[in-house]
């Protein structure tokens, strides 16, 4: 029978080794993109070099953690991120979503739209019909309009990292122009007054009679991925409405974040995850722009 002693240093995640197994991992985590030495590790662990490399090869031979054979840099190891992608939040942002979608349509009695980004536009992810015929830019569940333009996507253009916002912008510049109300003056002002308010909102459209308001759904690290938005008859989102709308929008969208798995598919290919869906279609932009 062997002592604890002899089975403790047998296996690392035994004896109290978790611990000291996650904080390697975690201190790996933090140099993902350069990589890490066992010293740089061992440091920042508060492990001897002997046991930070004892905990590196268990990973290793795991396949949790890659050793660079020119640099001898560790970094974590696909296997590990295929792991965490397999363990993440089994519900995909549409099926977190589409519970929202419903409570939202029922309590404010207007259409309810989910809209992801896709590289530079914004894809209709999944909708909810109020009693009020509407026109929206995305129309149907597919439907995909550029960053900017719509309540939607500009809540998405809006509150991106800036460094992206600004490619976007530029990419994009040419697409929303085509819209006749655009230029980039107007389309920076919108941006700002977006991110100062929270929201994207006006209570008309560029359709007469139509009215929208949506709100960035963000992800743990604060970007934003996709966007809650109503479409309405202008009369149904006045001054006096628009906060409790609002209000409404954001926490739902709070609550949605941090539920957001980093490796959903969804976010990767919002048009491929429709694939077989009810109403998934990818449609033409329509004549006559709206607020979704």
């Amino acid at each position: 029978m062997e002592s604890n002693s002899e089975a403790a240093s047998a296996s690392p995640v035994s004896s109290g080794g978790v611990p000291r197994v996650f904080s390697v991992i975690r201190a790996l985590g933090a140099v993902q993109a350069e990589g890490g030495r066992v010293t740089q590790i061992a440091r920042s662990v508060g492990l001897t070099q002997a046991t930070t490399h004892r905990l590196l090869q268990s990973l290793m031979a795991e396949g949790m953690v890659e050793q660079d054979e020119r640099t001898k840099l560790y970094r974590l190891g696909i296997d590990f991120f295929a792991l965490a992608a397999s363990a993440g939040n089994p519900g995909d942002l549409r099926s977190i979503c589409r519970p929202v979608l419903l409570r939202l349509c029922a309590s404010l009695g207007d259409s309810i739209f989910l809209l992801a980004r896709s590289g530079f536009d914004a894809i209709c992810l999944d909708r909810s019909e109020g009693p009020f015929p509407i026109r929206s830019f995305t129309g149907d569940i597919g439907g995909r309009i550029a960053l900017g333009v719509g309540q939607g996507a500009l809540a998405i253009l809006a509150f991106l990292p800036e460094a992206e916002r600004e490619e976007v912008i530029r990419f994009n510049l040419s697409r929303v122009r085509e819209y006749g109300v655009y230029d980039e003056v107007y389309l920076r002002t919108e941006i700002e007054r977006v991110r100062q308010q929270g929201y994207a909102g006006r209570n008309t459209g560029l359709l007469e009679g139509m009215a929208g308001v949506a709100v960035p759904i963000l992800d743990r690290e604060g970007r934003a991925v996709a966007a809650l938005s109503v479409g309405t008859i202008a009369d149904r989102l006045n001054a006096d409405r628009m906060p409790t709308v609002v209000e409404l929008l954001k926490r739902e969208a709070a609550a949605i974040g941090p539920k957001i798995n980093p490796f959903d598919a969804t976010l990767r290919r919002p048009a491929q995850s429709l694939a077989g869906s009810p109403g998934g279609q990818r449609i033409s932009l329509p004549e006559a722009p709206g607020p979704g």
